[in-house]
């Protein structure tokens, strides 16, 4: 029987740029690009499990937005079901503490990056809510 990994996530919004993070080449998924948060614990709401993670990995607190809707993918050797938010930093400096690299792009450049596949379709909702297409710039 495959895990299935039940995960927050958080799409650090700062002056119209987003945070990116690069998983480790030791960590499952190497180098690929994510947004940051990690596995919610027994007991541990999806916005209890980002606040924690977002002080592990990148020593800050953050304020949470709003709830995008739940993506699961499977992969090969377990399942994960991503809870993703918008949030903003609240205090600390944001230092890697588990990430090969952090990134700030623009929302628009995040198809760029070569990201895990089940951050995809978190990316797909939240451009489709905040980046202007060009129907909607005139």
């Amino acid at each position: 029987m495959r895990r299935h990994l039940h995960v927050a996530c958080g799409i650090i919004e700062q002056e119209g740029l987003v945070l990116a993070a690069q998983r480790s080449a030791s960590m499952t998924l190497p180098l690929k690009w994510e947004f940051p948060g990690g596995k919610i614990e027994a007991g541990e709401s999806p916005e209890e499990c980002l606040t924690r993670e977002l002080r592990e990995e990148l020593g800050i607190t953050v304020s949470i937005g709003v709830a995008l809707s739940p993506a699961t993918h499977g992969y090969p050797d377990f399942t994960v079901t991503l809870y993703p938010f918008t949030c903003r930093v609240a205090g600390g400096l944001i230092t890697s503490h588990e990430h090969h690299a952090l990134q700030w792009i623009e929302p628009e450049r995040m198809p760029e990056l070569d990201w895990a596949a089940a951050d995809l379709p978190v990316i797909g909702e939240y451009m489709a809510a905040t980046v202007p297409t060009a129907c909607n710039t005139q």
